[in-house]
């Protein structure tokens, strides 16, 4: 089972940015799909950007053209780059290792490892 361990979580003004980082333990191009999960108190788990081993994306509705998912294949690590920052955006960001990929809207299976989470504030 592949560890992960995001990092680059804080508190950022609106507007702002952060990146956040995903260390995988093995190689990323062996596993499915990577993706980010976040979790707001109160709220379900959403899927926000997804990444394919192919190096496909896919992005929610609600972050389209503010995030951007990429990788970098020799450090086994997934980034979130995060744009213009809204308050909306608070909560706690995971990484997830797809356990495979399917179609249509729920395209992305997630899988059983998943990192520590890191929070992410949004505030003025």
């Amino acid at each position: 089972q592949v560890q992960l361990v995001e990092s680059g979580g804080g508190l950022v003004q609106p507007g702002g940015s952060l990146r956040l980082s995903c260390a995988a333990s093995k190689s990323i191009i062996s596993i499915y799909a990577m993706g980010w999960y976040r979790q707001a108190p109160g709220k379900q788990r959403e899927l926000v950007a997804a990444i394919t081993n192919g190096g496909s994306t896919n992005y929610g509705d609600s972050v389209k053209g503010r995030f951007t998912i990429s990788r970098d294949i020799a450090k086994n690590t997934v980034y979130l780059q995060m744009n213009s920052l809204k308050p909306e955006d608070t909560a706690v960001y995971y990484c997830n290792a797809a356990r495979g990929v399917g179609s249509g809207s729920n395209w992305y299976i997630p899988g059983d490892s998943w990192g520590q989470g890191t929070q992410v504030t949004v505030s003025s």
